[in-house]
């Protein structure tokens, strides 16, 4: 049994990281991507075969001023600003974490997002922004890895 468990160590010990934070960039973007369409209106555009999506991050539905109004209680910014600006956000860092591109900008940003979320609108949902959180001081920390556009710009 031991030994077992020492190879199965051994085996994901040399899982690439670079792997690892594709997987991460991708998984934490959509998290905050399929937010930010919710919240918007107007055009889409298709990418066949794929998905379509919402290409106007300034094209805000009335849902999402309600929604910022009645549940979303964001204290020191008016409803239209804090509206705005998570739209904003939840369309433009996801992208950038997608490309690998201002990787811990991007991650930053989110991570900010994230703590306001869980103290300001929904602070029963540690769990789950727990996790978040975990994997965007990953990619702060550790980097986008050798899958990104950072690293074709800024090799080290």
């Amino acid at each position: 049994m031991n030994r077992l468990i020492t190879r199965l160590i051994d085996l994901f010990s040399r899982f690439p990281y670079s792997l690892l934070a594709l997987l991460s960039r991708f998984a934490i973007g959509l998290v905050f991507w399929r937010s930010g369409q919710t919240k918007l209106d107007g055009y889409e555009v298709c990418i066949p075969s794929l998905s379509c999506f919402k290409a106007n991050p300034f094209s805000l539905g009335e849902n999402t001023f309600v929604l910022f109004e009645q549940e979303y209680h964001v204290p020191l910014l008016p409803t239209w600003l804090a509206a705005h600006g998570a739209s904003l956000v939840e369309f433009m860092l996801p992208i950038l974490l997608f490309l690998g591109l201002g990787t811990r900008f991007a991650a930053l940003g989110l991570l900010g997002m994230t703590l306001v979320i869980q103290v300001f609108v929904y602070p029963g949902a540690y769990g789950l922004h727990a996790t978040w959180a975990a994997i965007l001081i990953t990619l702060i920390k550790f980097g986008p890895g050798k899958i990104a556009l950072d690293h074709l710009f800024w090799r080290r």
